[in-house]
C-alpha cells in the first residue's frame, strides 16, 4: 500500500534585510510597519522636527548606500506637509547614494486633480508624479487611482494595485444570490472597476449618472432607481469616500427604489468630518467596508465599519518586485482569482 505524500507550498523568496531598507512618513507608520512585518525585515527610524523658522528636518536612522529603499508615506491630511516629508525621504535616500528608491503610496490623493476643467489651473496630479520623480523616486507603487489617467501621468515605472481582491473574499462568505443583490457604482468613472467586482462574486453590476456641483455636492439622476427594480439589497462599491455626499444622495434613491439593504465598499476611506456620522444615520446601511490606505482611529470606527489591511497586498508586490516576478495579477486593471 503506497503512502501519499503531503504537499507543501512552495517556499517564497525573502528579502535580504542587509540589501534592504523600509521607511516610514508619519502618514501611516502602522501601515508601514505591517508591511515590514509580512516581509520580514525592520521598520526603520526616521528623524522629523522642525527648526524654528518652521522649516522641516527629516534624517533618515539607517545607512542606505547601495540598498534597496523602501518609503512608505499616504498623502492624507495634512496633505502638504505628508507629501513634503515624502519628497524630503525621496531625496536624501537618492543623495545618499540608494540604488533603487521606491515611494509607496497608499493613497495618492492628488488623483482627483487629472485634468483642466476649469480656466487658470494646475494639473495636479501631473505635477506631483513630475515632483516624485526630479526628488528621486525610481519606481512608484499606489493603490486604486481615482483616475485611471493618472498611471500615464508617472515618468518612471508605477505600478497601481487593488484591494479588490480582499473585498471578494470577504463578501463571498456572505453567498449573495444574484437574484436580490446588484453591485452599483456611484458614477461612469467605477463602472469597470464595479463590474470586475461583481463578476468575481457573480452579481450585476449598474451604474448611476452622476454628476459633481460642488466639493461636497453631486447630483444623480432618478434613472437608478429604474435599474435597482427588483433588487433587495445593494453593494454600493467606489473607490473612496470623502465627504460621503455621493453616497448620501445614491442611498436615497436606492431606498426609494425599495432597496432593503446598503452596503457600502471603498478603497480609500477619508470619512471626513462627520462622513461616518451621516452614513450611520441611515439604517439601510448595515456594512461599511474599507481598507487601511488612509489610517482610522480605533476609537472613529462604528461597529458596522470593517477596516482589511492592505498591509499583505503591498508586502507581496514588493517581495516580487525585489526578486524580478510579475505582479500583474495585482494591478487595478487585472483580473484577481
Amino acid at each position: 500500500m503506497s503512502k501519499s505524500k503531503a504537499t507543501t507550498a512552495p517556499v517564497k523568496p525573502k528579502l535580504d534585510p542587509n540589501d534592504v531598507r523600509l521607511f516610514s512618513g508619519r502618514s501611516h507608520p502602522g501601515l508601514a510597519a505591517e508591511i515590514g512585518r509580512h516581509l520580514e525585515i525592520p521598520l526603520e527610524e526616521t528623524h522629523f522636527s522642525r527648526f524654528s523658522n518652521d522649516n522641516l528636518f527629516v534624517q533618515l536612522g539607517a545607512s542606505v548606500r547601495g540598498r534597496i529603499v523602501y518609503i512608505v508615506q499616504s498623502l492624507v491630511p495634512p496633505v502638504s506637509d505628508h507629501l513634503l516629508e515624502l519628497l524630503m525621504m525621496l531625496n536624501i535616500a537618492r543623495s545618499a547614494a540608494a540604488r533603487e528608491v521606491h515611494a509607496i503610496i497608499p493613497y495618492f490623493s492628488y488623483a482627483r486633480s487629472d485634468k483642466k476643467n476649469a480656466p487658470r489651473i494646475a494639473i495636479t496630479a501631473r505635477l506631483i508624479a513630475d515632483l516624485l520623480q526630479t526628488a528621486g523616486a525610481t519606481h512608484i507603487m499606489t493603490m486604486t487611482l481615482h483616475s485611471p489617467q493618472v498611471h500615464g501621468f508617472f515618468s518612471v515605472p508605477t505600478d497601481p494595485l487593488t484591494a479588490r481582491g480582499l473585498f471578494v473574499a470577504h463578501f463571498r462568505r456572505y453567498a449573495y444570490s444574484p437574484a436580490d443583490t446588484v453591485v452599483v457604482a456611484p458614477d461612469y468613472g467605477r463602472a469597470s472597476s464595479a463590474a470586475r467586482f461583481g463578476n468575481q462574486l457573480g452579481l450585476a453590476a449598474i451604474s448611476a449618472e452622476k454628476t459633481r456641483l460642488t466639493d461636497t455636492e453631486v447630483y444623480i439622476s432618478n434613472l437608478i432607481t429604474r435599474q435597482t427594480k427588483g433588487f433587495k439589497r445593494a453593494i454600493v462599491y467606489d473607490d473612496e469616500i470623502a465627504t460621503g455626499g455621493s453616497i448620501v444622495e445614491l442611498s436615497r434613491l436606492l431606498i426609494k427604489s425599495k432597496i432593503e439593504e446598503i452596503i457600502v465598499v471603498c478603497t480609500h476611506g477619508l470619512f471626513i468630518g462627520k462622513a461616518l456620522q451621516r452614513l450611520c444615520e441611515i439604517p439601510r446601511i448595515t456594512q461599511i467596508v474599507t481598507t487601511d490606505t488612509v489610517p482610522i482611529p480605533l476609537e472613529n470606527r462604528p461597529p458596522h465599519l470593517t477596516v482589511l489591511s492592505v498591509g499583505p497586498i503591498f508586502a507581496e508586490a514588493i517581495r516580487r518586485n525585489y526578486v524580478r516576478q510579475s505582479i500583474g495579477e495585482l494591478f487595478a486593471f487585472g483580473d484577481l482569482t
